[in-house]
């Protein structure tokens, strides 16, 4: 009973006044309460105000190093995973609840996205915005936090053996960080690797359905619905320091590269040093008198 009278209570207690009027704020909509991209505000906190307990109870999402990420138009960059865009949620989360000046992230979906019904208009709703260059580049351009994954489903669609191994970037998000002179935050996520385990991946059937993969995890299909709901592992969240790079955006394939390369060494570093601060925490549990 505690905790469904704690679930009712966060699911009908409004955002602190200032969290919402920052909210509003930061995401300059017009006269019709929309941006041009289709963002409304009011949908985007009771989406929050919703899903708060997600970030804060099921995955107990903490931040290191938010205060790294600078105001104004920023790039905010993390390694992918996780089979669902959980990642994705929980970083544009922290972004209003952990943030010191709470924001509403735009993250940059995939193409095929916009075809799911239902949930593309709710994301959409939410700050969610096609990852189309010309998109993103406006949207720095109102001084907007853009998230971006460089690994697309390459990242995201990886089996458990290939967790925290970052995937081939793409250079296109360097590029426009050139173009637009917009700070890069490196972020690496740890905890989100092992929420959906997929331990097999059905490239047929994602041929078939004409979707980027189709996961097999110790519970999916298994358990049916049932499998389908994530684990509840504990989720860090770890911001780099912002990274500016100088230098022509229409360059060659091989000089934006060794920029490229930065960002993705910067991304390891945190991915590597989060794995081993949680496998440490770890083994202190397990210690007698360690701290629970």
């Amino acid at each position: 009973m505690r905790l469904i009278k704690r679930l009712l209570d966060t699911f009908t207690k409004p955002l602190p006044g200032s969290m919402a009027d920052s909210l509003r704020e930061a995401a300059q909509v017009d006269a019709g309460g929309y941006d041009p991209w289709g963002l409304h505000p009011e949908t985007a906190e009771r989406t929050l105000r919703s899903m708060r307990w997600v970030y804060e109870n099921y995955f107990r999402v903490q931040t290191y190093g938010i205060e790294n990420v600078p105001s104004g138009r920023v790039m905010l960059v993390p390694n992918h995973s996780g089979q669902l865009p959980l990642d994705a949620m929980m970083v544009a989360m922290s972004m209003t609840f952990a943030a010191k000046s709470p924001r509403i992230v735009r993250g940059m979906v995939e193409r095929w996205v916009p075809s799911l019904p239902f949930i593309s208009t709710l994301f959409n709703r939410c700050g969610s915005v096609t990852g189309d260059p010309r998109n993103c580049v406006s949207l720095l351009e109102r001084e907007q936090p853009i998230l971006v994954f460089p690994e697309g489903v390459r990242g995201s669609g990886k089996t458990y053996w290939h967790r925290y191994t970052l995937q081939r970037f793409g250079t296109g998000f360097l590029r426009i960080a050139l173009q637009t002179g917009t700070p890069i935050v490196p972020i690496g996520v740890v905890g989100a690797e092992e929420t959906y385990p997929a331990i097999y991946n059905f490239e047929w059937l994602a041929k078939l359905l004409s979707v980027p993969y189709v996961p097999i995890t110790p519970t999916w299909p298994l358990l049916g619905p049932l499998g389908a709901i994530p684990l509840p592992v504990k989720i860090d969240i770890h911001f780099g320091e912002p990274l500016v790079f100088e230098g022509d955006p229409d360059a060659p394939d091989e000089e934006i590269q060794g920029q490229v390369d930065q960002v993705q060494g910067a991304i390891q570093r945190l991915l590597d040093e989060g794995v081993a601060q949680r496998s440490g925490l770890t083994m202190l549990k397990l210690l007698p008198g360690g701290r629970p």
